[in-house]
């Protein structure tokens, strides 16, 4: 998608649009993982047994992504013209619109279609005896990538087809999704499973916004430079991995703990506050056991989508053995730091009575957005200082 659509004129005239791409994929990973990760803790220790305890989460947990949604894709946008104007110096306010209408748009839809996916897999996960934990945060990942991106790019380019003749859809646009607040509003206050997350679960989702942001600013800034216009089809392949194993380590954890009692209370044995690298990774405790996998699973799920991108003849950049090498170093350094930093961080929230489930993973997907790409851009300048510059960029 990302190998067609940068193409389209939108993605040329209107460059800030890269800068939501980031910004927007870690939105909808942040709110659907989190969704499939609170329903998967919710399933796992009994709360959605009976069909009205079900209907309560559903309708609860719908409304209050809803609302995440529509107003941290209104924020974004806001960054993404920002990021955008502040290096150039020039700002567009039909650009301005067109970012916010696309931006609301594409979060809003996304929200409405994979929460539904998500709630009917977790149903069939657990009618089917099979732990949701290790099924829905991933495809919740994955989908949430791939619906989004179609979205935002069939939205923002329909969008910008109808700037010349009928420049007020966008904002009709605009006014239509942010006009549905209240009744999302309502309906999340009503339940208080999700009551609490409504007043007190804006702190991760904006900040992750905003570090995905700024990922979106580095890949914006080198894919302007037509040497590395191949970042924009591995960007979202490299983030999208250590999202969606870093979602499923947190997930787990995170269950693994409600299995012991509420947040705020220590299981036993007592997790480490900072936890060293080894017992992270070479303990025989259960979670580490997960990391060993996880981490081993990096490898060949890239060769597959690398091998995917060569067959297709895309990335405008040749797949050179140094090429492979130092992509896969940065992809592992990325997981790496990612499963240590969620050992850390999940247990740190948990003694301070904050449940991971809500506020662990907007901040590791957003810091997996950010490492990603830099570990890319990283990659990409010093092949290009080195000599390994090929022939087909542009191609």
């Amino acid at each position: 998608l990302v190998l067609i659509s940068q193409h389209w004129d939108v993605f040329k005239y209107v460059t800030e649009v890269f800068i939501l791409v980031p910004a927007l994929l870690g939105l909808k990973g942040n709110l659907e993982m989190t969704l499939a990760s609170r329903l998967s803790t919710a399933a796992n220790i009994g709360q959605m047994d009976t069909p009205k305890e079900l209907w309560r989460m559903i309708t609860g947990n719908m409304a209050l992504i809803q609302v995440q949604a529509t107003v941290v894709g209104f924020l974004a946008s806001i960054a993404a013209v920002v990021f955008g104007w502040i290096p150039d110096g020039h700002f567009s306010i039909d650009h301005a619109v067109l970012l916010c209408a696309s931006s609301v748009a594409t979060a809003f839809i996304a929200s409405l279609v994979l929460g539904m996916i998500m709630i009917g897999v977790i149903i069939g996960s657990r009618k089917m005896g099979i732990n949701p934990d290790n099924v829905a945060t991933p495809i919740a990942a994955s989908l949430g990538d791939l619906i989004t991106l179609a979205l935002l790019s069939g939205i923002s380019w329909g969008l910008y087809k109808e700037l010349e003749s009928k420049a007020y859809v966008n904002p009709l646009v605009c006014a239509f999704f942010i006009a549905l607040l209240p009744i999302w509003v309502v309906v999340a206050k009503r339940n208080a499973a999700t009551r609490e997350v409504l007043y007190s679960g804006w702190e991760p989702v904006i900040i992750a916004m905003a570090i995905s942001s700024v990922g979106g600013l580095i890949l914006d800034r080198t894919v302007s430079d037509p040497n590395f216009a191949g970042m924009a089809v591995f960007t979202p392949v490299i983030n999208g991995v250590g999202g969606n194993l870093v979602a499923v380590q947190a997930s787990r954890i995170s269950t693994y703990l409600h299995m012991s009692g509420m947040p705020g209370e220590s299981p036993d044995p007592a997790p480490r506050k900072c936890p060293s690298p080894c017992s992270t990774f070479f303990s025989s405790d259960v979670n580490s056991r997960s990391a060993r996998v996880l981490f081993l699973l990096v490898v060949p799920g890239h060769l597959v989508f690398l091998y995917t991108i060569s067959s297709m003849q895309g990335g405008h950049t040749t797949l050179t053995l140094i090429f492979i090498v130092f992509y896969m170093t940065a992809a592992l350094l990325q997981v790496l730091i990612l499963l240590y930093i969620a050992d850390w961080m999940v247990h740190w929230m948990w003694g301070r009575d904050l449940d991971p489930d809500n506020f662990s993973i907007p901040y590791l997907t957003a810091l997996g957005d950010l490492i990603g790409t830099g570990l890319l851009a990283l990659s990409f300048h010093i092949l290009w200082l080195i000599g390994d510059r090929d022939s087909d960029v542009g191609d």
